[in-house]
């Protein structure tokens, strides 16, 4: 087993490092990271349907999809992220507590009652500390997860506050939980780097043939090629998301507006407005052009930009609307 040194920060480069490694290697590997404030969305999950949009815009928080299953996660600079890719067995890949038991060694080490719970989850007290997913391929296994040591726990409340309501699909949706740190319940300071070399050195020190990695400059221009093709673009971690019908009642202005999208492939495939806020012609026009768009900020803030549209209402009133589209 490989153990990856990785500094790097950036939520697109630490999940496309993951699939490069995964896929392109038969080298198993052990990797920590953490990551710039971010949000990471499941493989089959709706990510308007996880996150607090305006909260995520503010304050310019990445969102990102990973290739693994599962729910919605928040990261951040308190907050350690581990990878296990290995090679193995159809049928015996798959194994939560497997991988969970070098973690919970170290953590019982450290003086903490902690406990495998569910299906992939690491808890103290009935508190969250971690959650896990994996993602198979090739008879291969990337298993990965977080460990909340010492996280903005109210960025994370507020990150992954969500009205889903607004959204129906067969969609896989989060389970929220009551989450704590790992420093509530240590009696000493503990760095988040000090453990993950806490674990590094007792993963090695059960795996013989463990020896360090540092990536090599093509491994970096193949994940960054990966971040280009994929990470960081809207068609991966939002128009990925299955299709979806969006319905909402949103007052601009005095008026009532109700809401009506279906979303296939992050494009809009049928849209119906029903209020006063614009004359029929505007709205039938309206419908009209929002057919075959992307379900998107900046494409709803174009359309709505016309002098069509805008001279109906107050620059503010606009704003409301187009934040009423999500």
């Amino acid at each position: 087993m490989l153990c990856v040194k990785n500094e790097i920060t950036d939520p697109y480069f630490n999940l496309a490092a993951e699939e490069y490694f995964l896929k392109n290697s038969r080298q198993e590997f052990l990797m920590f990271y953490i990551n710039d404030p971010s949000v990471i969305v499941g493989k089959h999950q709706n990510t308007y349907a996880e996150i607090n949009l305006d909260f995520i815009r503010n304050n310019h928080i990445k969102v990102v999809r990973r290739i693994s299953g599962g729910g919605t996660v928040w990261h951040d600079h308190g907050n350690l992220n581990f990878s296990f890719i290995r090679n193995g067995k159809e049928g015996d890949l798959v194994n939560f507590l497997k991988y969970s038991a070098p973690i919970l060694e170290i953590l019982h080490k450290l003086g903490l009652n902690a406990e495998f719970k569910g299906k992939n989850s690491i808890t103290v007290n009935s508190l969250k500390i971690s959650g896990m997913a994996e993602h198979i391929h090739k008879n291969r296994v990337l298993h990965h997860g977080t460990l909340l040591v010492k996280s903005d726990l109210s960025a994370l409340a507020e990150a992954l506050r969500t009205d889903s309501e607004k959204y129906c699909s067969k969609a896989v949706k989060s389970v929220r939980s009551r989450t704590a740190n790992i420093s509530d319940f240590l009696g000493k300071k503990l760095e988040i780097r000090e453990l993950g070399n806490e674990i590094i050195n007792h993963v090695a020190a059960n795996n013989p043939v463990s020896d360090f990695y540092d990536p090599s400059a093509s491994d970096h221009i193949a994940i960054q090629q990966l971040i280009h093709d994929k990470y960081s673009t809207w068609e991966w971690n939002f128009g990925y998301s299955p299709d979806y019908i969006f319905n909402r009642n949103a007052e601009i202005s005095g008026y009532n507006l109700d809401i009506f999208l279906r979303v296939e492939k992050g494009l809009i495939v049928e849209a119906k407005l029903s209020g006063a806020i614009f004359p029929d012609s505007a709205v039938k026009k309206l419908e009209s052009i929002l057919m075959q768009r992307k379900h998107e900020e900046n494409t709803i803030f174009e359309i709505m930009n016309q002098d069509d549209f805008k001279k109906f209402l107050h620059p503010s009133d606009m704003k409301n609307l187009i934040k009423s589209f999500f």
